[in-house]
């Protein structure tokens, strides 16, 4: 070989070599953060507690299991709980055949919104031909199959109340959170379960813990509800004992 040639090849190497030795080498995969759905793996040594709801629910699903680290095995349903006839239609499924400590539970947001003739979501309240997607006394009656269906699990149950709806949120009526919880209380006085009226804690508050025109919070209205109910079924985890 050449001097000069020589040299050509060594300059190739010189250049392209770490490249290529860089790019052989694996990338770490990033690690994925965890969702409101992740699944997690139990402490045996603690309480299993299982949360239904909504997207509320979702919202404070992460700071409520950081809330109740080191305390019980917070797991969720892994979907959204809807109205209480998708409750109703999935119940089985979502409490599986493992035990349960403590399940908190709320359906309500989903139940007094209305709908569309065509089934068109959150549709205006005020058009006559438009309607709430479950019916007050239906909602009572499909609460009380979900209750007793819970109960079989041999769990202390925890309904929480639901939250308010807010001045122009779209697709319901303010005030309609009021009724519907008082139709549900009459179903948790007769089956005697614990009540967390997350409700009243959050009226009081709502306007700085809302989001505008939206029955949906902001994280830190999240983080204070989770914060509130960890207190709850800690307090019912304890009788338990």
């Amino acid at each position: 070989m050449t001097r000069s040639r020589f040299i050509v090849c060594a300059l190739v190497c010189a250049l392209f070599c770490p490249l290529a030795s860089a790019n052989s080498k694996k990338k770490a995969p990033k690690k994925k953060r965890p969702t409101p759905f992740t699944p997690i793996k139990d402490d045996p040594n603690l309480p299993r507690v299982l949360i239904i709801g909504d997207s509320i629910s979702i919202a404070y699903t992460l700071p409520l299991r950081e809330a109740l680290k080191g305390k019980a095995n917070v797991h969720r349903i892994p979907t959204n709980g809807g109205p209480t006839t998708r409750g109703v239609a999935e119940i089985d499924k979502w409490l599986g055949d493992g035990k349960w400590d403590v399940i908190h539970f709320n359906w309500g947001l989903h139940d007094l919104k209305y709908l569309g003739p065509k089934g068109e979501n959150l549709a205006n309240p005020n058009d006559s031909k438009n309607h709430q997607q479950v019916p007050i006394d239906k909602y009572e009656a499909n609460l009380r199959k979900l209750v007793k269906r819970m109960k079989k699990t041999g769990a202390k149950l925890i309904w929480c109340s639901t939250t308010p709806v807010p001045e122009g949120a779209k697709g319901r009526v303010v005030g309609d959170s009021v009724k519907y919880n008082a139709a549900a209380l009459k179903v948790m006085k007769d089956e005697k379960v614990a009540v967390n009226d997350l409700y009243a804690f959050t009226k009081p508050q709502l306007k700085k813990i809302i989001r505008p025109a939206n029955v949906h919070f902001i994280p830190e209205g999240s983080k204070l509800m989770a914060g509130h109910n960890a207190k709850q079924i800690l307090a019912v985890l304890k009788k338990k004992k």
